[in-house]
């Protein structure tokens, strides 16, 4: 099941396929907290980052498979030749330290990698130990957690005045654009000033649109990774709880992961890795946890195509219509959009075949205004 041609036969398909959706998420934090640890594990990206700071000067990238057990059912269902899970895109930023906004460390070399990435991991220190030094001396996971939000806020206050600074003699004017702009940029440079992000500001969602227009770091959404030790792979110890406490008061999201764990298991072979997750009580690594919730940070779900040839989950935001979702697959699909044949997971479960889930009377027809479901099974007709 994918797509058709009008009338039902397969279309001639010309001009440019669409790219997958290039979403990206960055790794932040203060040096030596794990960031490049989870990288590698993340992208089995090969042997581990050196002990010491500013290891990672320039972003390493990686594409990262989202865990979806939903097309292991679609594949026992359908047989084909290959599957195909989402992905997203992850970017290892260098390390920031205390007064990298002004020029300590790599200065603003991380700047640039933080405002082009749609939304932030940041890595946490939740463990104890001698064997890898702090940057600041000891581990206190809600002050590492501040001092990034203060340099960051700072790189974006430097945005902020300036902009303000040319919208305010715009206003002078009367230009009515600019009147409103800088109201917004002065409600925004309050916030910063007390080194606060503005992502905690309540704002509409016009104005969280030209806030980030403007490519603020500080308004992007944020997951926090409380790195733990081995001995608390759920993140039940004290310093993890307060990183909670902390994102909680954001509206934000904390996932534990041990990041030595997680190396160990992602060059492991499958057997292996599934032996040792069982002997300490888990199902999956923590990794695949962090993944899924990376994709709902970045306000994204998928559907799904199938066929002979491959099983394969595509990558749309939450709200996209059919003919957005066909324009995924190729341009041509989105321009030329008749309608879409669409079934559920739960009607392949029941009625094995799509030709029985036609018979059944369960295949739905949608047309143009269809506002696409996570987990929707998709056959698009397009005038070729």
């Amino acid at each position: 099941m994918g797509w058709r041609g009008a009338g039902g036969t397969t279309g001639r398909i010309s001009g440019i396929i669409a790219a997958p959706m290039a979403l990206e998420v960055g790794i932040v934090g203060l040096p030596n907290v794990g960031k490049s640890t989870l990288f590698n594990a993340l992208t089995a990206a090969g042997a581990l980052a050196a002990n010491y700071p500013f290891a990672t000067i320039e972003p390493n990238v990686g594409i990262v498979a989202v865990p979806d057990e939903r097309l292991a059912v679609i594949n026992s269902f359908q047989k084909t030749e290959k599957l195909l899970p989402a992905a997203i895109r992850i970017v290892d930023i260098a390390g920031i330290v205390r007064g990298a906004s002004s020029g300590e460390g790599l200065g603003n070399k991380f700047l640039t990698h933080i405002r082009e990435v749609d939304a932030i991991l940041h890595v946490v220190r939740c463990f104890g130990g001698t064997d890898i030094l702090h940057v600041e001396g000891s581990v206190d996971p809600i002050r590492d957690i501040e001092t990034i939000d203060t340099e960051l806020a700072l790189a974006d206050l430097e945005t902020v005045t300036s902009s303000l600074d040319k919208a305010e003699r715009l206003a002078r004017t009367g230009d009515k654009e600019a009147i409103i702009k800088a109201e917004l940029l002065k409600k925004a440079k309050v916030q910063l000033n007390q080194a606060k992000p503005l992502r905690e500001l309540d704002l509409s969602a016009d104005e969280r649109k030209a806030i980030k227009s403007l490519g603020l770091i500080t308004a992007k959404k944020v997951l926090y990774v409380a790195n733990v030790d081995e001995s608390d792979v759920l993140g039940e110890g004290p310093l993890t709880q307060k990183v909670r406490e902390r994102a909680k008061v954001e509206g934000g999201v904390v996932v534990p992961v041990c990041g030595k764990l997680e190396s160990e298991l992602s060059e492991l072979p499958e057997a292996d890795r599934k032996e040792m997750l069982e002997s300490m009580g888990l199902k999956e690594p923590a990794l695949a946890t962090l993944t899924r919730e990376t994709y709902r940070l970045l306000g994204l779900q998928s559907y799904f195509t199938m066929g002979p040839k491959e099983i394969r989950a595509w990558t749309i935001p939450i709200g996209a219509t059919a003919p957005q979702a066909a324009g995924v697959i190729h341009t041509d699909f989105e321009k030329g959009f008749i309608r879409a044949d669409v079934f559920t997971l739960d009607d392949l479960k029941a009625h094995k075949t799509e030709a029985a889930i036609r018979a059944a009377g369960k295949l739905r027809s949608e047309g143009k205004s269809y506002v696409m479901k996570d987990g929707d099974i998709m056959h698009f007709h397009f005038n070729a």
